[in-house]
């Protein structure tokens, strides 16, 4: 089904999907419901003065077992006159100067480890203009190529998103309160899909009511055993430990429309299961991405590390907290690697 309504530049816009509700040239989605009231309520859960980074050593996790196509950071020294700018003096020794200089570059996987995924990272194939021939179109109605995709350098390589980039986030300075739901607490470490009811019982378990433009984080336990494992994950860590969403569950869906997060993200690899029912399926591989980033806007985080937020906020007895999550401001990128901060 798709909704005939919605601005001039698309004739037809998705079902579950919100483009055009916030403008027709918006980049932001439900980001644009973090509003000032939103960051004073955040700022009021500070209590303790406890700060707890929420992210992954950024080599973890390790090889490329999650992921073929991703590779770990590659740091190296800059070079200065032909020399490697690390422990190198500077100065004129003769002159008594004392300057050691170090200066290095690193080469990074932008969605290696813990991240955030821009909507220009997930689109899909669909009938925008209602004449039968189904397109790349990503958030908003924004098209690959005529309004998304940079042209190709000279050499080839292509020069990034022109809308959508993670930029917008980090230009919005991502900060709101986060809600965190304990699906291990449900789960164990078990491969476990959840679905609508048993989300529903782990969000009421964790007692906070969710309010529109709270970010919620979700906690199975993954990032911990990576963490655990030190740099060699186990290559069926992915496949067949710690819960993860079920995308193909329709409650599961309408509910994160309804709910008002502007943001969701997991410790896990994908927040769903990869691919969601089997890799045969009709459709979207990946439902619950097609909906938070292609339809709705919503920021998904992934492989964000929360153990000892998740240990403090039960012994406090609450599980909100301010969260300050801006991604880098790269121009272009369609994921970013970034470190939340959650603050009690």
């Amino acid at each position: 089904m798709t909704d005939p309504a919605g601005p001039r530049r698309w004739g037809r816009r998705p079902s579950l999907s919100n483009w055009g509700d916030f403008g027709e040239d918006d980049q932001l989605g439900r980001l644009n419901l973090i509003n000032p009231e939103c960051v004073l309520r955040a700022v009021r859960e500070v209590r303790t003065g406890q700060s707890f980074c929420l992210s992954l050593p950024l080599d973890l996790p390790g090889g490329n077992v999650l992921n073929p196509r991703r590779h770990p950071p590659r740091l190296q020294p800059t070079v200065r006159d032909g020399r490697p700018v690390f422990n190198l003096p500077i100065g004129d020794a003769r002159l008594g100067q004392t300057d050691v200089l170090c200066d290095d570059a690193v080469l990074i996987h932008t969605q290696y480890s813990t991240q955030w995924d821009a909507f220009s990272h997930v689109g899909h194939l669909f009938d925008v203009d209602g004449n039968g021939q189904p397109q790349a179109v990503y958030y908003n109605g924004f098209r690959a190529g005529k309004d998304l995709i940079g042209p190709n350098d000279s050499e080839g390589r292509g020069t990034g998103a022109h809308r959508l980039g993670i930029e917008t986030f980090a230009e919005k300075a991502i900060q709101s309160r986060g809600v965190l739901v304990d699906l291990k607490a449900i789960a164990g470490l078990q491969r476990v899909r959840i679905g609508y009811d048993a989300f529903m019982r782990a969000v009421e378990a964790c007692g906070a009511q969710l309010h529109k433009g709270d970010i919620l984080c979700v906690y199975t336990g993954f990032a911990d055993l990576l963490m655990d494992m030190k740099g060699a994950p186990d290559p069926a860590l992915r496949d067949t430990l710690c819960a993860v969403l079920d995308g193909r569950d329709e409650r599961l869906l309408h509910w994160i429309v309804d709910s008002g997060i502007a943001a969701l993200c997991a410790d896990n690899y994908g927040v769903e299961e990869i691919p969601a029912g089997g890799p045969h399926e009709c459709g979207a591989r990946l439902p619950l991405h097609e909906l938070c980033l292609f339809k709705q806007g919503i920021p998904l985080g992934e492989l964000w590390y929360f153990r000892e937020l998740q240990s403090t906020l039960a012994s406090q007895g609450r599980s909100t907290f301010l969260l300050t999550a801006p991604p880098l401001r790269l121009p272009g990128a369609v994921g970013s690697p970034v470190t939340p901060v959650a603050t009690l």
